[in-house]
């Protein structure tokens, strides 16, 4: 999966999180992470999304998340849609995330 423009899914909400994703010219994910969990959750929540991305096949793009508590589902949720919507995709695959 290619992104081509800017993606963005989730909320400020408490228990969520809010990721956007870009492209980006040059080989691998570049993600930065806020959180107010980063040290007990920051790895975990950092291999979600990789994973998730890597589930889809996507290569290059810049991805930054604000997380407010999410659990690993919505955080991978919401890697998929902001995924979806940064390749301007409708061929939903809901089952290529870090479930596995």
């Amino acid at each position: 999966m290619e992104i081509i423009s800017t993606g963005v899914a989730g909320t400020m909400e408490s228990s969520d999180i809010i990721v956007r994703i870009e492209p980006k010219d040059t080989e691998g994910i570049e993600l930065t992470l806020e959180s107010a969990v980063m040290q007990q959750y920051g790895k975990q929540i950092k291999k979600v999304i990789v994973e998730t991305l890597e589930g889809l096949g996507v290569t290059r793009a810049y991805v930054d998340a604000v997380d407010k508590g999410a659990l690993d589902c919505t955080v991978a949720a919401r890697t998929l849609a902001a995924a979806y919507r940064g390749a301007q995709s409708t061929d939903f695959v809901w089952d290529g995330g870090a479930e596995k």
